[in-house]
């Protein structure tokens, strides 16, 4: 039989001695590097340690068994994918339990080479598929971020010299050309905006988002966006109402300033960008003895949404139907930003009769 031309890493658990031995061997002669563990909680703390390729797990062991710490495995986010093979007798319950579970295959006792070795390959050619498939994206969404910083750099001149243009600081300007470089203006903070929220994605994709945790009182930042905002609700004779309550310490969370701010400008500039004609109804109810979350809903009356597009509107690049949806980014930074916070988001809509956003945040992480 051809040697491994990879040491993979390979953990057997099983209780019994001779068991472990045989599997051993049997891979160890095929080039493959192996641990061994005699029960599940010994196997759990060593994934802990350092990962493995693959998992042989004897499928019936005293105390926890391979069901369980299959369980487990799959539960630990922070490991990546590992295959699990699952080593059963003949005589024991069905597996299907165990491939429910998470488990990927299962071999039999008394089990043999060539099986046994089969089964191994074909595990560790799904692991190094699944492996390549994550550092392909990995790859793709660092070159994609790299592209979206340059990008912000000639944006952020361009607005200025802009800026500068329509000012008349570089002299007198028509009316003609000032209505034009509004409309550059315009359409450059547009594309910028974009490029800052893909930026934004992309470092909490990539783990690279770093949230700085303070007493934020969630009434005062509503207050202060909705003061922001209130010129787009003006030029739509939209009414913004606010009931925020008062600002004795109800509205207190923990959480990243600057993010709650990006969070609660997008949902409140989106019911203000999608309602034509009615209001916006801010609303915080607060936290309760039974329940350690305060409550903030942004209520319009525009068009809704459909049942079918509420089911993907968190996701990425997920726009909506209606004309004037954006690049699809919002709503899924947001509950990105939400998640980050220990938090929900939630909306419950429908066509014709506006939407209500629902964003629930524990007072304490």
């Amino acid at each position: 039989m051809s040697k491994s031309s990879k040491s993979d890493k390979i953990l057997v658990v099983d209780d019994s001695a001779d068991n472990v031995f045989l599997v051993k061997t049997i891979l160890q002669e095929e080039g493959y590097t192996v641990s061994t563990a005699v029960n599940g909680a010994s196997a759990l703390a060593q994934l802990e340690i350092s990962t493995c390729d693959l998992v042989l797990l004897d499928l019936m062991m005293p105390g926890m068994d391979g069901y369980e710490v299959t369980k487990r495995i799959r539960q630990n986010m922070t490991l990546p994918f590992i295959p699990i093979l699952l080593i059963t007798a003949h005589d024991s319950p069905n597996v299907a339990h165990g491939l429910d579970l998470g488990a990927d295959d299962f071999i039999r006792k008394p089990v043999t080479v060539d099986e046994l070795l089969a089964r191994v390959r074909s595990l560790l050619r799904l692991k190094h598929s699944i492996d390549e498939r994550d550092e392909i994206a990995r790859l793709r969404q660092d070159l994609a971020s790299r592209l979206t910083h340059d990008l912000r750099t000639p944006l952020v001149a361009a607005d200025r010299m802009l800026l500068l243009f329509a000012e008349g600081a570089l002299g007198q300007l028509s009316p003609q050309m000032h209505e034009v470089i509004e409309i550059m203006a315009r359409s450059n903070s547009n594309l910028l905006a974009m490029v800052n929220t893909l930026l934004e994605v992309y470092r909490f994709e990539a783990g690279r988002k770093t949230l700085a945790f303070q007493q934020v009182n969630l009434s005062q930042l509503l207050q202060e966006v909705s003061q922001e905002l209130s010129s787009l609700a003006n030029q739509k004779h939209l009414t913004v109402n606010l009931d925020l309550g008062d600002d004795s310490g109800t509205s207190m969370v923990m959480g990243d300033r600057l993010e709650l701010h990006r969070l609660f400008t997008n949902l409140i500039g989106n019911a203000i960008k999608f309602t034509d004609t009615g209001e916006i109804t801010i609303r915080i109810t607060p936290a309760t003895p039974s329940d350690n979350c305060i409550t903030v809903e942004i209520a319009d009356t525009g068009r809704g949404i459909s049942s079918e597009e509420q089911l993907t509107l968190f996701e990425r690049f997920r726009q909506g139907s209606h004309n004037h949806s954006g690049s699809g980014l919002g709503l899924y930074l947001s509950r990105r930003i939400v998640e980050a916070h220990q938090g929900t988001i939630l909306v419950n809509s429908e066509v014709g009769k506006g939407s209500v956003f629902t964003v629930r945040l524990p007072i304490k992480q």
